[in-house]
């Protein structure tokens, strides 16, 4: 019985939004001829021998890793069947066990690329959701249209590892801008999908390789999980990710190779995020119980802030520059000055926090979420502790995160582990309490960041 209530797991690990009129409107869907269908399939036989190899001693070895706090759903032997041996994902045993010979039994030359569905509108978000069901990860790209009030699935993929982090960037080397999704996994490898295409059973790109010593392979990048990903807006070849193996890299994606490491936490790093306005200024959070500021054209150069607790979110206050929150494991939200260091603590659940988002339009509000099964919503500022506005239940059992929509403000997405129930879009504003306080708030008109750049930039001529 244990076993089969493993194999039916239901849950979200990770989401994120991506702002409207970035996706292609009419997603390019993959075709695929008989023959490449054939030649697939035996790639994909190739690649299960490699894993299998690896699994048995042909990678190089990789540190032990403490158990996490999470390991109720068996992170730790997600990856194995009943006999202890690698059990990859669906998408992977999918075409692997597909006999090669009756791959034009199993082929469809038929073409709904024209169906209304599939466009997507200049008034839509997409929302990109990370899943695991059973042992199959997938990420899934919703639809989610305010005005229609319309939610769904328009396309997904299937993954190959537990996806634990998204972001969402555009860039590909040598392409003009994209829509793109970047996945930190159980593995050390970044995967970065090309969201505009339909049907793709293959990443854009990867960043990292594994070090096998039969082929003299050396390592890339990470030598486990990647559990945080940040895309630098100012510097669009640049990403950020930080891993189990306590190392911040630095990712030049146009060669594909880290930049810059940063070996400065005791443990995890789990949070990551760029400043909005100063490119070369990441916030960075882990298990060390610590938050620290780097200015990466010289990373040893950085501000440290000790938290209460473990860093699980942290987050930059879009309205004010210098100003960040986090979220710890022991259920607190605090708000630090980086010219002043903590303006205030406050326990927000009984749980940690897995939920942590703050609105760039709406002056005040944060919201945040955790395994303890509550939404809460706060009305805060940097002089006074957060006041509870309202507490919620989504009945979405455990929930693992939520994010705040970039185009309207009182939107969120949660996810969860409830089989039945696991992913919601709700607007704050249905909340009673929550209308009351903010609906006289002035909202702040969405401008992009280059616009305030300019601007910026304009005040400083005119001082000088």
């Amino acid at each position: 019985m244990e076993n089969e209530s493993e194999s039916n797991i239901q849950f979200i690990p990770c989401l994120k939004w991506v702002k409207r009129g970035v996706a292609n409107p009419n997603p390019e869907k993959v075709q695929l001829s008989k023959d490449e269908l054939v030649q697939i399939i035996k790639d994909t036989k190739e690649k299960l021998k490699i894993k299998e190899g690896e699994g048995n001693g042909d990678i190089e070895t990789q540190p032990t890793t403490s158990k996490a706090s999470t390991d109720e759903f068996n992170f730790e032997t997600y990856d194995m069947d009943d006999d202890g041996n690698p059990a990859y994902a669906l998408g992977i045993h999918s075409l692997a066990e597909l006999p090669t010979e009756d791959a034009e039994n199993h082929f469809s030359e038929s073409d709904d690329s024209e169906k209304e569905d599939d466009l997507i509108k200049p008034s839509d978000n997409l929302i990109l959701v990370g899943r695991v069901s059973g042992d199959a990860s997938v990420l899934e790209v919703w639809v989610f249209n305010e005005e229609t009030e319309s939610l769904y699935v328009h396309h997904d993929f299937f993954l190959p590892e537990f996806p634990l982090c998204l972001e969402w960037l555009n860039y590909e080397p040598n392409h003009p801008s994209g829509n793109y999704c970047a996945i930190g996994s159980m593995g050390s490898v970044i995967e970065v999908w090309d969201i505009d295409i339909i049907n793709c059973i293959e990443p854009a790109f990867r960043l990292g390789t594994t070090g096998i010593s039969k082929k003299k392979r050396d390592r890339v990048g990470h030598t486990d999980a990647v559990l945080a990903l940040a895309w630098n807006k100012n510097f669009e070849h640049v990403l950020a990710s930080g891993s189990v193996d306590k190392s911040i890299l630095l990712w030049d994606m146009e060669t594909q190779k880290p930049n810059t490491t940063i070996n400065v936490f005791d443990e995890k790093v789990q949070c990551l995020e760029w400043h909005r306005f100063e490119g070369q200024t990441l916030l960075a959070g882990g298990c060390d119980e610590k938050a620290r500021v780097f200015d990466c054209r010289n990373p040893e150069n950085h501000q440290t802030w000790n938290l209460n607790g473990e860093a699980e979110r942290l987050t930059w206050n879009p309205l004010e520059p210098f100003s960040f929150v986090s979220g710890t494991n022991k259920g607190f939200i605090e708000c630090f000055d980086c010219r002043k260091g903590q303006l205030w603590s406050v326990q927000a659940h009984e749980k940690e926090v897995t939920g942590l988002s703050i609105s760039g339009q709406c002056p005040g509000l944060l919201v945040t979420a955790s395994p303890d099964e509550t939404v809460k919503t706060w009305d805060f500022n940097l002089t006074n502790a957060p006041i509870l506005v309202n507490e919620r239940e989504f009945k979405l059992g455990n929930i693992h995160c939520l994010e705040l929509c970039p185009d309207s403000p009182f939107t969120l997405a949660a996810g969860g582990d409830k089989k039945s129930n696991n992913f919601c879009v709700f607007d704050l504003q249905n909340i009673d309490p929550v209308k009351a306080v903010f609906s006289s708030r002035q909202l702040l008109q969405l401008i992009s960041d280059e616009n305030i750049k300019v601007e910026e930039s304009n005040e400083d001529n005119k001082q000088m």
